[in-house]
């Protein structure tokens, strides 16, 4: 596939997004199915640029959570299928209704959803993401313009071919979905100045990326998807029910942004909890690093998987088979915890206490806020919608996972009888 320039790659995504954002549920709809059927009859392709993807980036050293983050297997395409025709069958939020009103003088107004127009979207080694995006936008009748990294390239390449063939069969436009199809960061400089054509940009990758565009864009940027996820062990828990999901919110997938990074454990359980914590999740290779408090309760010679943290530990994204453990005196002091330390994208509380419950939902200000269940969670397949896009973990104008309706905005519909204001 030619590299083209970003300027050309906006301008034939704005062109198509005129369609795009006219065109009827049915047919967005069966764009989507198309786009899985060519997916799953060019599994076999996909599957090996795929390895080529994987191999290149193990001879060059990547970490292992980025591989993982980088690999797709028969399992992993088979989810991007079925959670795409599931996006496909969702409501369309594009034309809803909303907030009628008629006024005193007779004035009918409403607001009306529409597509929020041409989405730009930067990530790093998650080949889903080029799927879930392209889908999400379809759907909700935005256009986008697709630039992963150099790591999965030959994945994207796979992928992006798939899904312009499924437009194509469709009849809906194949510039709907653009691929910037070269590594370079030049590129992404000049795409984030391009706020004539650009009406979005979303990055998905680590602080780094997200910092790049938040300093170098003219366009707005919805920025999250960067996870310390915290998990609080109330003094009334329920410990036995605690392990499993503890146990769950960090090695169920823990190179993904809603693993579970640190443990909070009241300090009237912490020596009978954390003992086990650490003796159950050691054999799944996790190994912790926890506070002075948390080391007195493990025996004294600390296991070899058990290191004290340093100041920046409670700090880290872990991404790996790693634990932070701190020891708390109440609620108050876990929430301020949270509060330092957080980037409020997913954090819970493991309570048989109600007040204690409402009082955390009140009080942390994060994205997902959980009571009695993992922080894995967090995640648009998982709570309905499909995929998503992005997990904002900002205000501005979407929060969560960002799925079909938050790719939407809305127009004022006033609908008159030929009135004039007096």
């Amino acid at each position: 596939m030619p590299t083209t320039s970003p300027l050309a790659l906006a301008q034939a995504a704005r062109t198509a997004f005129h369609t795009l954002a006219t065109s009827g549920t049915s047919q967005r709809e069966t764009a989507l199915n198309a786009i899985a059927n060519e997916i799953e009859s060019s599994r076999d392709l996909i599957l090996s640029a795929n390895k080529k993807d994987v191999e290149n980036g193990t001879n060059t050293g990547l970490a292992a959570a980025f591989i993982d983050r980088l690999m797709l297997n028969e399992e992993r395409l088979g989810w991007i299928i079925t959670d795409l025709r599931h996006v496909a069958a969702l409501p369309d939020p594009v034309g809803e209704i909303f907030d009628e009103q008629v006024m005193p003088n007779g004035l009918k107004i409403r607001k009306q959803r529409v597509p929020l127009g041409v989405l730009a979207v930067i990530y790093e080694a998650r080949p889903n993401v080029t799927v879930d995006a392209a889908g999400l936008a379809i759907k909700s009748g935005n256009a986008v313009i697709l630039r992963g990294s150099s790591e999965t390239l030959n994945s994207n390449r796979a992928l992006v071919s798939a899904i312009k063939k499924g437009l194509a069969a469709s009849g809906l436009p194949e510039g709907g979905v653009q691929f910037v199809d070269s590594p370079s960061r030049e590129l992404v400089l000049e795409m984030l100045k391009l706020h004539d054509e650009i009406d979005m940009i979303i990055p998905r990758g680590g602080s780094a990326l997200h910092n790049f565009c938040r300093e170098n864009s003219l366009i707005p940027v919805i920025t999250g998807g960067i996870g310390i996820c915290h998990l609080y062990v109330d003094a009334s828990a329920d410990l036995e029910r605690a392990l499993p999901v503890i146990r769950n919110a960090k090695i169920q997938r823990p190179s993904v942004c809603n693993a579970l990074d640190t443990l909070l454990v009241h300090n009237s359980v912490a020596a009978r909890f954390i003992p086990r914590v650490v003796d159950t999740l050691a054999r799944d290779g996790v190994s912790f690093r926890v506070d002075e408090k948390s080391a007195r309760c493990l025996p004294d010679l600390l296991p070899k998987f058990v290191q004290i943290a340093k100041d920046h530990d409670f700090d880290t994204e872990w991404l790996s088979l790693v634990l932070g453990i701190r020891v708390v005196s109440s609620l108050d002091e876990a929430i301020e915890h949270i509060a330092v330390h957080s980037t409020a994208h997913s954090d819970g509380i493991l309570t048989e206490d109600a007040d204690n419950a409402a009082a955390f939902i009140a009080r942390v200000d994060s994205a997902a806020v959980y009571v009695n269940a993992s922080t894995r969670f967090t995640d648009g397949s998982q709570l309905g919608l499909g995929a998503e896009v992005a997990i904002s973990t900002q205000r501005l104008h979407a929060r969560g996972p960002m799925a079909l309706r938050e790719l939407t905005t809305y127009k004022w519909v006033i609908q008159g009888d030929y009135h004039a204001r007096p």
